[in-house]
Order: structure tokens, then sequence, then C-alpha cells
């Protein structure tokens, strides 16, 4: 039960922010929206650091002066896998014009729900590792530790199923079906995780090279995706505040409770 409720946070998160779109106007604020891609981004590079880079090297002090390499290859491994996702899904960023990846049919709701479904998918990775980790008894990942990281994650992902569910409530959906596609972005999570648990179950030395893979997903996430849709048009200081707020609050979650 306790890798279930781990796992079942994160995904909470998104669909309260999803609910927003019962409470909210019919759009967010840019400069709302702006700082919470900003904030995300900073949940996700500390969580990339400090949950899951620095696991990963201290799973292979055995390897001496190469303790570096499985964290290398497996976070090189996290952003070619998400490169190659991103071009071969047609998607739909938040208040772009024209979609990315092969050219499709789909709607645009459904292009905009695969952009913040691409988003997810290494966050589920993250949380799947790292509980996987626990369960086989490593002891640099305790209970606190993967608990820290879901309702860090849960935390970011609360503005994130907020900023597909208002997006897509503008595009002419209504509130019921807006909502439903924002939880519905973020069921890959879980999901996600359980397939991480079940790799990890058949390979258990493959741990830090599956947590830094991880990393270097959510890496890609932030670099290619919400930094430049938060600091588009040069305006970028509500931006840097959401990202210092994100970073520091996952930092204080990781080292507090891991």
């Amino acid at each position: 039960m306790t890798i279930f409720y781990g796992l079942l946070i994160p995904f909470l998160g998104t669909a309260l922010g999803a609910a927003c779109v019962f409470l909210m106007k019919r759009e967010m604020n840019e400069g709302v929206q702006r700082t919470l891609l900003g904030f995300a981004a900073g949940v996700m590079i500390a969580a990339s650091v400090w949950s899951l880079l620095i696991p990963s090297m201290n799973m292979s002090d055995d390897k001496g002066k190469l303790a570096f390499v499985p964290a290398l290859v497996g976070f090189a491994a996290g952003i070619f896998f998400l490169f190659i996702l991103d071009k071969i899904t047609p998607h739909l960023h938040v208040d772009a014009k024209n979609p990315e990846g092969p050219k499709s049919k789909i709607s645009r709701t459904m292009m905009l729900v695969f952009a913040v479904t691409l988003h997810n998918i290494p966050e589920g990775m993250a949380v799947g590792v790292v509980f996987a980790s626990m369960v086989n008894g490593n002891a640099d990942i305790s209970a606190a530790g993967a608990f820290a990281l879901s309702i860090g994650i849960a935390i970011q992902n609360f503005p994130e199923g907020a900023i597909i569910s208002m997006p897509l409530r503008s595009e002419g959906n209504s509130k019921g079906k807006s909502f439903f596609f924002g939880v519905l972005s973020g069921a890959v999570e879980p999901v996600a995780a359980v397939i991480t648990i079940l790799l990890t179950g058949f390979i258990s030395t493959a741990l830090p090279y599956l947590l830094a893979f991880a990393a270097g997903a959510m890496v890609y996430v932030v670099v290619e995706e919400l930094i430049p849709e938060a600091t588009r048009d040069e305006k970028t200081d509500l931006c840097t505040i959401g990202f210092a707020v994100g970073f520091a609050l996952m930092m204080v979650l990781d080292v507090a409770l891991g």
C-alpha cells in the first residue's frame, strides 16, 4: 500500500489542478501562468539533482572514480528518449499557434493533452524508480525521501493540471470535458511509474541508470518546453521567481525528509 499511495499522490496533484477549471475564469492570467511554469521547472530540476542524479552516483560508489558512468549514460539516454518522443508525437504547446511533431489530423484539444502527457512521462518514471529503489532496500533512498519526491512532483503537478485544463476551456470545450482531459494527461504518470518498477524488478542492477534516465528526461522537458514557454517575449522575471521558489521548495523537501 505504501507504493500505491506514493504513486497516487502526483496523479492527485494533477487532478486537483485540473479542477481549477470549475473555479476560475475562462482564461488564466498570463503572469500567473509564467510563474507556475517557472515553479514547475524549478521543482523538476531540483528533483533531478537531489532525488535522482546524486543517488545514482552514490549507488555506483563501488566503481570508484568511474561512479559517474551510470549517471552519465542514463542521463544521456533520458535526454535522447524524450527527444525522440518529442519528434514522433504530434503535440501543441500552450499558446503556440503551430503544432510540433509529424503532421496529423488530431484536434487541437488532443494535441494540447499530448504535450502535457509528454511532460508527465518522465515524472512518473522518476517516482517509480525512486520507490523501486526504496523497496530494494537501497540505503541511498529512504521511504521519507521517496515520498518527498512524490509530494514535490504533486505540488508542481497542481499548476500543470490548471495550465492544461484552462486552455482546453478556452478552446471551447465544456468545463467537464476540460477537467477530464486535464486528469487524463496525468494518468500516464502512475502507468509510467508501474512500468519502471517492473523493469527494476527484472534488472535490479539497472537502478542507477534508470534514476539518471528519469533525470535526463525531466531536464529535457524543462529546457526544451517549460522554460521557453515561460520566457517568451523576453519577459523572464516572473518565471525566474517561480523557478527559484520551486527549486528551493523541492530542495528543502528532499533534504529535510530524505
